[in-house]
């Protein structure tokens, strides 16, 4: 018997099976961050190639995307939480249906953001504050990821679908082959044709010498790649989650399962939005410091996600064990999974900003040849890595509280550390201290941020509150029997 079903059946676990299956979990996770977070590099560093206008036009957009790719992943959250719970208490035929109904919704989902960010394309570069000569390949960027976004969403719902159920293997492969796709990808729709000289051996190197607008479309393709296999394993190899051939009736959402979506996803929805906001609220204080400075603010992010990636992969780990012991009913495994998954990911992200410290320069050299963009980035990574053991407290006590559902009170949290602690405080010191100062205000309120996150940890209110308005085994059996149309 596998640890993961001991949760389900209520088999007694030890703390060494406990610790053991968050790492055999959350190992998968980080590699699927990794994978991703070096397809970031690779875009940050192919780009960088081009020049210091274009890296700041893709620099601009990049809040902004985050907050378009963001809504579409937390809206996937609403069910994929829902799954977790259903197979936790081993109603698979519950699952299945929100897996059908989750398919239906986020699709619609997608196409409604993805048209809300054609719509403002035109606008956003001036929006933002961005010089003439950066605006139209912003847009450009920008636009292609958005019409993807239905596909997209597509890919965030299986790959959450899959942690949940307690495949993390699956979805971090695909996401490798993601990664080996981006290269290929851009490497023929960024550059133009050339001839390379590898040891005596000559050859010639087709490319579209699209630019900025190569990158974009390299990475979309092979994201739209992966989400159609990643849909296809979901729905027809997945164990205890594959559907056949339904009536499309069976596709519509029915009330119970929207109601209860919309109260998990609504605030984390909510919370990203804040974020993003303050993010796009960052990029309006960096840009009036000029085109190095945008640059070097977007690739020292990008190269900061190499040292908090473990964190979210750990997350991904506390979704998937606390969602499958509150939904088997095992509180005393919530807590103690929330507890050991924080310690994991707080001790790893220390070691990882041990080494984002010494290695900042290289880091920063890879993406860019520009030395005053390199320069600058390595400054304001070493001031940030002081804020990255709070910073991993905050990330994985998050993925815990959402896997019982408990999302409110911490979309409450980020929200007011953000907006009253990080946006102040840069705006105070950017004038006089740079991208620097943005940077010390971001340190600062990451290290408020996760402390407020393990209080709320430590004090147990988040599973306690939780219990509270969870539905019964015998209340969600009645709600899977009863027909669609009943529901509505």
């Amino acid at each position: 018997m596998s640890d993961i079903t001991k949760i389900q059946n209520g088999e007694p676990m030890t703390l060494r099976e406990q610790v053991g299956l968050t790492v055999k979990l959350a190992v998968p996770a980080i590699l699927a961050q990794l994978s991703s977070i070096m397809m970031q590099y690779i875009d940050a560093s192919m780009v960088g190639r081009l020049g210091a206008d274009q890296s700041a036009s893709v620099g601009l957009m990049s809040s902004s995307l985050w907050l378009f790719w963001g809504v579409c992943s937390m809206i996937t959250m609403g069910f994929s939480v829902q799954v977790a719970h259903e197979i936790g208490a081993t109603r698979y035929d519950n699952a299945r249906s929100v897996l059908r109904q989750g398919i239906s919704s986020c699709l619609i989902a997608g196409i409604v953001i993805a048209l809300i960010g054609l719509a403002i394309a035109p606008f956003l570069p001036h929006w933002l504050g961005g010089d003439d000569s950066i605006r139209g390949n912003a847009t450009l960027y920008f636009a292609v990821f958005v019409i993807a976004l239905p596909i997209l969403t597509m890919n965030y719902l299986a790959g959450g679908m899959l942690r949940c159920a307690g495949n993390m293997k699956v979805p971090s492969l695909l996401n490798v082959m993601m990664c080996v796709l981006d290269v290929v990808f851009n490497f023929i729709l960024i550059f133009p044709t050339r001839t390379l000289n590898v040891g005596s051996f000559e050859f010639t190197m087709p490319g579209a010498g699209l630019g900025v607008l190569g990158a974009a479309l390299g990475t979309v393709a092979a994201e739209c790649v992966t989400a159609t296999v990643m849909m296809w394993y979901l729905c027809r190899r997945e164990k205890g989650l594959t559907i056949g051939m339904k009536p499309l009736r069976e596709f519509f959402p029915t009330k119970p399962v929207l109601r209860k979506a919309v109260k998990i996803a609504l605030p984390m929805t909510a919370e990203h939005v804040v974020f993003c906001g303050a993010q796009i609220m960052i990029t309006i204080i960096v840009a009036p410091l000029g085109v190095i400075a945008i640059a070097a603010n977007a690739f020292a992010v990008t190269a900061e996600s190499l040292c908090y990636m473990p964190g979210f992969g750990i997350s991904d780990a506390a979704t998937t064990l606390t969602g499958q012991s509150f939904g088997a009913g095992r509180i005393d495994l919530v807590k103690r999974f929330g507890h050991i998954t924080v310690i994991m990911g707080m001790a790893i992200m220390t070691v990882m900003a041990g080494v984002m410290y010494a290695a900042a320069p290289l880091m920063m050299d890879i993406m860019t040849p520009v030395e005053a963009i390199s320069k600058l980035g390595t400054e304001v990574l070493r001031i940030e890595a002081w804020a990255e053991p709070m910073y991993a407290a905050s990330i994985v006590a998050y993925g815990a509280f959402v896997g019982v559902g408990d999302t409110l009170i911490p979309a409450i949290m980020n929200f007011g550390s953000i907006w009253l602690v990080r946006i102040p405080v840069a705006a105070i010191l950017a004038p006089s201290v740079g991208l620097r100062g943005v940077w010390i205000a971001m340190c600062v309120e990451l290290i408020f941020r996760g402390s407020i996150f393990l209080w709320r940890m430590v004090s147990g209110r988040w599973y306690r509150n939780a219990k509270k308005s969870t539905p019964g085994k015998a209340e969600a059996d009645m709600l899977a029997s009863t027909p669609a149309e009943d529901l509505e």
